[in-house]
């Protein structure tokens, strides 16, 4: 998109979601069946780049992570199939190295890291709104995994909270082509303030003037 509003480092969170090794890495849960796509994509090598361009200019950086254990659903009468799975196979299980964060995109001091969220929004049962607001954020720029679950979940719940809402489309992959598609084409146009790149993004950050 052109004529963006800049990105102010004082009001700005880059939210980097599911950025885990059971996504990211070869050996991870998940890495069959997202492999072709995080390829596809070449997800990695634009998420190092955008991490990278975000901590140059001094953005907040969040980490949104997925966690899961033996208890997570037990207040859930209904627990979604997918999710089922997920408990069956154990999926981002608590003090696994499937739920720790992909080495190459570990976090740093001074970034912020979400308390972790079962499903796919990220701001249910967790202290992601309170860390947004004790920062004193108006705007998040999301990236990570999937873009149509837990990505697009994020933004949805965002905007519904009031806050300003940016989709980068090269910082994003799912498990399927069509799922990719529909996410960028459809469901990020209709939730997000911005649809945009990542070097577009970083562009247009501007640092806060003492």
């Amino acid at each position: 998109m052109t004529d963006m509003e800049p990105y102010s480092t004082g009001d700005t969170a880059l939210l980097l979601v599911d950025l885990l090794n059971d996504f990211l890495d070869e050996e991870g849960k998940l890495a069959q069946r997202i492999g072709p796509m995080l390829e596809k994509t070449d997800l990695i090598v634009h998420l190092g780049r955008l991490i990278k361009g975000a901590r140059a200019a001094r953005l907040k950086v969040f980490y949104v992570p997925h966690g899961l254990h033996e208890h997570s659903f037990d207040d859930v009468k209904h627990v979604h199939p997918r999710w089922q799975w997920a408990m069956e196979n154990k999926l981002f299980w608590k003090g696994e190295w499937g739920a720790d964060f992909f080495e190459a995109f570990a976090p740093l001091e001074g970034d912020v890291i979400i308390s972790r969220h079962r499903t796919f929004d990220s701001f249910v049962n967790t202290d992601m709104i309170q860390k947004l607001r004790e920062n004193k954020l108006e705007k998040v720029v999301l990236a990570g995994l999937t873009s149509h679950t837990c990505v697009e979940s994020a933004g949805r719940h965002a905007l519904e909270e009031g806050f300003h809402v940016t989709f980068l489309t090269d910082a994003v992959a799912e498990f399927t082509e069509a799922a990719q598609k529909a996410a960028i084409e459809l469901s990020y146009p209709t939730f997000g303030h911005e649809v945009t790149t990542i070097d577009q993004f970083l562009a247009a950050i501007e640092p806060v003037i003492a």
